[in-house]
């Protein structure tokens, strides 16, 4: 006997909820430009960011460590494992473990997601651009539900930024052959605190840090400090996408620049 079940209703942009328009779009303006152009950054970093983490080697030269490899938790950067080597014997590479948290945040950052849900997936690839799923079931679902512990991988942000910060202040003192550290000025320096300070405004311009210190209030009035808090990091907010942008680019020209360091292709700039 055939079966008699009825085939699920579309519940995308063929929804009977759906206004009925043929075409895919009435734009006529180059809407597709914005999702490529995220589709070909996100993509050249995501193949650079693979490569270097496995590559497991040109992480750390001198005072400088990549921010890809920081925390320094293996035994092959010698005065710069400031935190032990609890995966010293670790057979592949530490950065898959370090990057988890930095990744997570990242991943599940409300930006992100709508970035790459466009560029990727085409859910919608623009603002009045009808996407090509048949049905739509959001962030309910396994992997997208994931995305939901946001919050908890900001805490973890904060940790990561902490320890950047830390590697930056480090990174103005010069390792000598006995071991002491003298004070100077490099290029790797300025450029390792031009990163923190951009991984520092986009973390702090989330809109989780917004909600931890301004959410569940009913008056402001009666919580002042938290007030004035809500409203810096509210300020901070709206530039949120432009710190995420920025951000990634900073962290992948540190690791670039001390790779390059690291391996004889350039030299080092001192100005003091």
């Amino acid at each position: 006997m055939a079966s008699t079940k009825a085939a699920p209703e579309a519940s995308g942009v063929h929804g009977p909820t759906r206004a009925a328009i043929g075409v895919r779009t009435l734009r006529e303006d180059r809407w597709w430009l914005a999702p490529l152009t995220t589709f070909v950054v996100f993509s050249a970093f995501i193949v650079y960011a693979t490569w270097r983490a496995f590559a497991n080697s040109h992480y750390y030269v001198g005072d400088y460590l990549s921010p890809f490899y920081s925390p320094c938790l293996t035994n092959k950067c010698g005065a710069a494992a400031d935190f032990g080597t609890p995966f010293g014997g670790f057979p592949l590479s530490a950065a898959l473990i370090i990057l988890i948290f930095p990744l997570g945040f990242r991943m599940s950052c409300y930006y992100y997601r709508k970035s790459y849900y466009r560029a990727f997936w085409l859910s919608p690839p623009a603002c009045a651009v009808a996407e090509p799923h048949t049905t739509y079931t959001g962030e309910t679902r396994l992997p997208l539900i994931l995305n939901n512990i946001h919050r908890y991988f900001w805490y973890a942000a904060i940790v990561v930024g902490a320890i950047l910060t830390y590697d930056a202040v480090l990174s103005f003192q010069k390792f000598g052959v006995d071991g002491h550290r003298s004070g100077h000025v490099g290029l790797g320096s300025l450029i390792m605190v031009v990163n923190v300070a951009f991984i520092w405004l986009y973390t702090l311009s989330c809109h989780s840090c917004r909600h931890t210190v301004g959410g569940r209030l009913r008056h402001f009035s009666k919580h002042p400090v938290r007030y004035k808090l809500w409203t810096w990091v509210s300020k901070l907010n709206v530039h949120h996408a432009k710190f995420a942008w920025y951000s990634l680019f900073s962290v992948a020209f540190a690791d670039l620049y001390i790779y390059l360091l690291s391996n004889g292709t350039i030299s080092e700039a001192r100005f003091f």
